[in-house]
């Protein structure tokens, strides 16, 4: 990925934004090219040299049973907007700005492990679940289904643990304008009601 010096995050940054309860892009190159899947994960920054992510995909899926060439890519997604020039202060200064694209990413490479193993596969699920439920008023719990259900849930499903060789990471957040063209995304986005994108901003800007 290119990153200019200026949109290169640190490691804290970086766990944190793996850290996030999210779903991410699992690409893999086949005999047969291409293959991506839309699916969550879950970052354990402590398991190998670089951590590992741990997610699932429905057994009916063959990305999973298909060999896969080289490393494979998960993609991270942080948030995200199109900014307006019209927010610029400068757009009145001179009127040389043009439109762009704030985003935070990540690449995440490193070798797939399959995981077919039914205990495994429950540690993960319990572990996904508590991530995403602890936002919730009135948190669901695996142990609220019954179980011979959830293990009828467990067999249509197959783990994959993305073992990290490497992370590229890049926060594009206005680093490179201004500071009144800064101040003048922030309000425009907060305007727009996209709050998670002017937070990103202002983190941006703080570090």
């Amino acid at each position: 990925m290119y990153v200019p010096t200026h949109f290169a995050p640190d490691d804290a940054a970086v766990r944190e934004l793996l850290s996030r309860p999210q779903a991410a892009d699992l690409v893999t190159m086949t005999e047969d090219g291409l293959v991506a899947t839309f699916l969550p994960f879950v970052f354990d920054p402590d398991a190998g040299e670089h951590g590992v992510l741990r997610g699932h995909l429905a057994r009916n899926n063959d990305q999973w049973s298909r060999a896969v060439v080289g490393e494979a890519l998960v993609i991270v997604h942080g948030p995200d907007a199109y900014v307006t020039p019209s927010w610029y202060a400068s757009k009145a200064e001179h009127g040389r700005v043009v439109p762009t694209w704030n985003y935070v990413t990540a690449h995440v490479y490193g070798q797939l492990r399959i995981h077919d193993d039914p205990a495994w596969l429950d540690g993960l699920v319990r572990e996904l679940t508590d991530l995403h439920e602890a936002r919730e008023p009135e948190a669901w719990a695996v142990d609220d289904a019954p179980a011979t259900f959830v293990a009828g849930q467990l067999r249509a499903i197959v783990g994959v643990e993305l073992v990290i060789s490497r992370i590229e990471a890049k926060v594009k957040m206005s680093q490179n304008r201004p500071p009144a063209d800064v101040d003048g995304v922030i309000t425009g986005l907060d305007a727009r009601g996209d709050a998670a994108t002017a937070d990103a901003v202002r983190a941006a800007r703080r570090s």
